[in-house]
């Protein structure tokens, strides 16, 4: 069970990072460069917003103890189909290997995460 724990909270703490805190902190003392990312793929600045504020709001449900397990899979997926979805615009518009890479690569992490806690709270139960 430590074991578990400890490979979920590396996991999971990579994707707060990622997903969380550096958009947050680049909206909020970047903000002119909060659609960097976004705006080359063709999609509106209100986009990179509402994406910046639900990545949050994934990423503090799926590391609170105490957020229903519905609700954490429900983060996990958002997280999840905004990571395809990106993968798949970079696909699509500029074709960049490694701007394709990336998001798989956060992907798999979140995957490892997820997967860990389901083992942990399979393990409660």
């Amino acid at each position: 069970m430590k074991k578990y724990k400890i490979i979920f909270w590396i996991a999971t703490t990579i994707i707060i990072l990622w997903e969380g805190i550096m958009p947050l902190s680049t909206l909020l003392f970047a903000p002119e460069q909060a659609t960097i990312g976004t705006r080359p793929l063709g999609y509106p600045d209100y986009f990179a917003y509402a994406l910046i504020m639900f990545k949050v709001l994934g990423v503090i449900a799926i590391s609170l103890p105490k957020i229903p397990e519905k609700l954490k899979e429900w983060a996990y997926a958002g997280l999840t189909f905004s990571l395809i979805f990106a993968f798949i615009s970079h696909g699509c518009v500029d074709q960049n290997f490694l701007y394709m890479l990336l998001p798989l690569v956060v992907l798999g992490i979140l995957a490892v995460s997820y997967i860990y806690n389901y083992k942990i709270q399979k393990n409660r139960h």
